[in-house]
């Protein structure tokens, strides 16, 4: 009997090569479109104007309302401040934008954007399985998903968040424990999406490596409060406050669905989370950050899109780990069932079934998600 299981392997491999090319080429050139309709329509936008705030009246000014206005009109971008189009993100990520403040705007853009993507393949490198050019399907998928090219139009740093948690993986696997912890300083850019990793790595027994992330993040912490100083951290906390008030901010976490009941809850699944990277610890280390960025992702009461990008870091280490193939149907109906729901939508006028339409909807409007 002739053997046909390599030919049908390889037949898979070319399909899904075929089927990731198409809608990493799709989003491209949405993207591409995005940006000629509006240059300004992305969060970059808002780190650019915050690092130039910076410059200008000092890091504690960078949370005023009323200067972000006035920086956005000299940019001559047409954004008016709203609920959601706001800088409120950590000091780090202006302090990582300010460089990019002596380019011209659209340079300036580019250039953010030409590290997210370095950001994207590094994190690709270390973390996705594999070998050979069947792994490079991984990368273009990546571009493919929803998730991912909404984060890269919009220029959020979570892409560099997910580098530095591969980092951290990558560098545990060589050995390296106190770098691994120190790589984890990325989560000070935004800190919701992996909250959780260095408590696991704590509950894992990877002690040295959580010690480097509270080493980097202690410091990058109290860096930012020097330099906000009082009435910069009290500013920061009032639009942390409203951020927290806005119901599109909650429509994608757990709290959505439990309504009064969620943050026991939460809790209580967090404290599960660190109870099984500490049973898991000696399965690989892929567990001990799969545990944390999907255990973080129900427990974050912060939650667009573009996070969810962590979820694909997350399901790369999974299949490193050769996770069962009924984890990954019921993962698969998990997110239909999510993406389904009634009342499910993206922002507050809008009822969207359809994640790619829903990405076209984003495109077209002036919507910032700082």
């Amino acid at each position: 009997m002739v053997d046909n299981s390599g030919r049908w392997r390889n037949l898979g491999t070319t399909a899904g090569a075929v089927t990731a090319t198409i809608f990493a080429a799709f989003d491209l050139y949405q993207w591409g479109a995005a940006y000629a309709a509006d240059r300004f329509h992305n969060d970059f936008t808002f780190y650019f104007a915050a690092a130039r705030i910076g410059l200008a009246h000092g890091w504690a000014s960078i949370y005023d309302l009323t200067l972000q206005q006035a920086q956005l009109d000299a940019m001559g971008s047409g954004i008016t401040i709203a609920e959601l189009a706001r800088y409120i993100s950590p000091p780090p990520v202006a302090w990582f934008a300010l460089p990019l403040t002596a380019l011209p705007y659209p340079v300036a853009y580019w250039t953010w954007s030409a590290l997210l993507l370095v950001a994207l393949t590094l994190t690709w490198y270390w973390a996705a399985p594999g070998a050979g050019r069947a792994r490079v399907i991984y990368l273009v998928a990546a571009i493919g998903w929803l998730p991912v090219i909404y984060g890269l139009q919009l220029g959020q740093p979570g892409m560099f968040v997910a580098l530095g948690a591969a980092g951290s993986y990558a560098l545990l696997r060589a050995k390296r424990p106190v770098w691994a912890g120190v790589a984890l300083g990325a989560l000070s850019l935004k800190p919701q999406l992996g909250f959780l990793v260095p408590l696991a790595l704590l509950a894992a027994r990877q002690d040295r490596a959580f010690l480097g992330s509270v080493v980097a993040l202690g410091v990058l912490a109290t860096a930012s409060a020097l330099a906000l100083g009082g009435a910069g951290i009290s500013a920061y906390e009032a639009r942390l406050s409203f951020a927290a008030s806005v119901p599109v901010n909650r429509e994608l976490t757990l709290a959505y669905f439990l309504s009064d009941v969620a943050r026991p809850v939460q809790v209580l699944i967090a404290v599960w989370v660190l109870v099984l990277a500490y049973r898991l610890r000696r399965r690989g280390l892929e567990w001990t950050f799969v545990c944390a960025l999907v255990g973080g992702m129900l427990v974050t009461p912060y939650v667009h899109l573009d996070d969810l990008m962590v979820l694909g870091l997350a399901g790369w280490l999974c299949l490193r780990a050769n996770v069962p193939a009924w984890t990954w149907g019921s993962t698969r109906a998990f997110l239909l069932g999510a993406r389904n729901r009634p009342g499910f939508r993206f922002d507050q006028r809008h009822q969207l079934g359809n994640l790619r339409a829903a990405l076209l909807a984003r495109l077209s409007r002036r919507v910032h998600f700082p």
